[in-house]
C-alpha cells in the first residue's frame, strides 16, 4: 500500500531566516500520527536564506544525513570538520555519544534549499562520525543510486543504521521499479518536479510510505522527479 504525506500537510516553522517543512513531528510541530517511519525520525526540508544558518548546537544517538538541493551549506563540527556542500553530496554525521555543530549558508546573494534526515541509529553511543561525498547525476538518471548504507557499498556513505538510502532522477514518461523484500517497508520523499507512484500522483514536497513487500512502478510525470526512497526494517 501507499500512503501519501502531503507536502501542504507537513508541519511548518518560519523565521527571519528560515523555512522549515517537518513530515514529522519535530520542534514545536507535534502529530501523534507523524512519528516517523520505522527508522526514519526527520525529515524537514529547509529553505535558509543568503548569510545565515543554525548556530553551534548538539545531538546525540542519531544518524544525520544532509541532502542539497541547491545553494551551499557550511559546516563546522566539534570533531574538527569543516566542509561546504553543494548539490549532489551527500554528509552523513554519527552523532553518537554526542557531537556539536553549526550549518551556515555561505553566501550574501542565494537561498540554500535541503533535505535534513535524522535516522535512529543501529548502535548507541558510538564514536562520532562525518563523511561527505559527491555522487554524479548521471548514476541517479532514471535509475537507483545508492547514496547510504550500512556497509557504504557502491561508493556510498555508511551509516550506522539498517537502512538503504537511494535517489533517482526521471524524467517525464520514464519509468523506474523497485521491489521491498517481505519484512522491509520504505518511504519515499519527492524533492522536487512530478511522480506518479503505483497510479499516486505525487508533487514536490510529497512523501509516501510503502508497505513491506511493496513492488513499486514509478513514472515520471510533467516535471522531471528527484526523489530519495529509504529501504527500512519492518
Amino acid at each position: 500500500m501507499v500512503t501519501v504525506r502531503a507536502a501542504a500537510k507537513r508541519g511548518y516553522f518560519e523565521n527571519s531566516w528560515l523555512q522549515s517543512y517537518h513530515s514529522f513531528s519535530f520542534g514545536d510541530y507535534y502529530d501523534e500520527m507523524q512519528m516517523g517511519y520505522s527508522l526514519l525520525r526527520v525529515m524537514n526540508e529547509d529553505v535558509i536564506a543568503p548569510a545565515s544558518g543554525f548556530p553551534t548546537h548538539g545531538h546525540q544517538n542519531m544518524e544525520i544525513v544532509t541532502y542539497l538541493l541547491s545553494g551551499s551549506l557550511e559546516h563546522k563540527d566539534s570533531m574538527g570538520n569543516g566542509s561546504t556542500i553543494y548539490p549532489g553530496e551527500v554528509q552523513r554525521m554519527s552523532a553518537g555519544r554526542g557531537v556539536t555543530h553549526s550549518e551556515y549558508n555561505p553566501s550574501t546573494t542565494d537561498e540554500t534549499h535541503l533535505l535534513q534526515i535524522w535516522l535512529l541509529p543501529n548502535q548507541r553511543n558510538i564514536e562520532p562520525g562525518y563523511e561527505q561525498k559527491r555522487f554524479e547525476d548521471e548514476g541517479r538518471n532514471h535509475r537507483w543510486q545508492l547514496l547510504a548504507s550500512p556497509t557504504g557499498e557502491e561508493g556510498a556513505v555508511t551509516i550506522y543504521s539498517d537502512t538503504l538510502l537511494y535517489a533517482a532522477l526521471l524524467d517525464p514518461k520514464r519509468v523506474l521499479d523497485y521491489s521491498f523484500a517481505s519484512d522491509r517497508v520504505g518511504y519515499l520523499q519527492l524533492a522536487s518536479g512530478e511522480l506518479i507512484v503505483n497510479g499516486e500522483a505525487l508533487s514536490a514536497g510529497d512523501g509516501a510510505r510503502l508497505s513491506a513487500g511493496e513492488r513499486l512502478q514509478l513514472q515520471g510525470g510533467g516535471e522531471r522527479a528527484e526523489l530519495l526512497l529509504f529501504d527500512l526494517p519492518q
